[in-house]
């Protein structure tokens, strides 16, 4: 069972940049391309970095670190697809951001 939650306000997300939220003592990176929002966790597997300080090109967050890229729309890396993070649906909500995330396991 999943829940919308509200990560995060319109403006406090600037196109082209991400910002880190935390729902549930999870780090969410929360981007904005475009009119589109996109939510992905906040780390690069490779190294740990935070993604949300990486910049956003054609749908792909480049990792500031080493540079791995991962696509916004389903949090696979684009360089090999199998590879996948944790990629969560949002909406928007009067001038909230929200962020779908599977609710805690009793």
């Amino acid at each position: 069972m999943s829940n919308f939650r509200t990560a995060c306000k319109i403006d406090d997300v600037k196109d082209g940049e991400g910002k880190t939220v935390s729902i549930d003592g999870k780090l969410i990176a929360v981007f904005k391309e475009g009119n589109e929002f996109h939510a992905i966790d906040d780390f690069c597997p490779h190294m740990g970095a935070s993604l949300a300080g990486g910049w956003v090109e054609n749908g792909i967050v480049t990792c500031p670190w080493h540079a791995w890229r991962f696509r916004l729309n389903d949090g696979a890396w684009a360089d090999n697809p199998r590879i996948k993070i944790g990629c969560y649906k949002t909406q928007i909500v009067g001038e909230e951001v929200q962020v779908e995330v599977p609710e805690k396991k009793q």
